[in-house]
């Protein structure tokens, strides 16, 4: 007589590990990609807040607000000038979404400027390729920018 013991082999739990190894690596790919995607997309909502916040700062000042005299580099510094000098510090601009903002002048007579966005890393490539910008009009570009 032969007993028969019940329980699982080892290539049974092998196979198993590799399965769950894998849908792991897929979820885990996905998710970083919707966290970048749901960064990126706060940073546009909030650089259309800052241009709403600018024409109300042109009907009460006769000009706009600029971090820079012309074309601009997103930096903390210039993050922060806008935060205190336009959204009245609601703590928009937080580390968490991983952006950058600066604002410029697009013309010699002040009339139109232009908020960009990078994100905040030492990779020149990368700064590039996250660049956003959003123009007077409210119109945000989000891939391939140039100013």
């Amino acid at each position: 007589m032969t007993t028969r013991r019940s329980g699982f082999t080892l290539i049974e739990l092998l196979v198993v590990v590799a399965i769950l190894g894998i849908l792991a690596a897929v979820g885990i790919v996905a998710y970083s990609g919707y966290v970048e995607s749901a960064k990126r997309k706060s940073a546009v909502n909030i650089m259309m807040q800052v241009a709403l916040a600018q024409t109300e700062y042109y009907t009460e000042n006769s000009s706009y607000l600029s971090t820079h005299g012309s074309k601009c580099t997103p930096n903390d510094a210039s993050s922060n000038s806008i935060e205190s000098g336009l959204l009245e510090n609601a703590d928009l601009i937080t580390e968490d979404i991983g952006y950058n903002f600066c604002i410029y002048l697009q013309s010699s007579s002040a009339k139109k400027f232009i908020v960009v966005g990078e994100k905040n890393t030492s990779d020149a490539a990368e700064r590039a390729r996250s660049r956003i910008t959003v123009d007077g009009n409210q119109t945000a570009c989000t891939e391939s920018c140039t100013d």
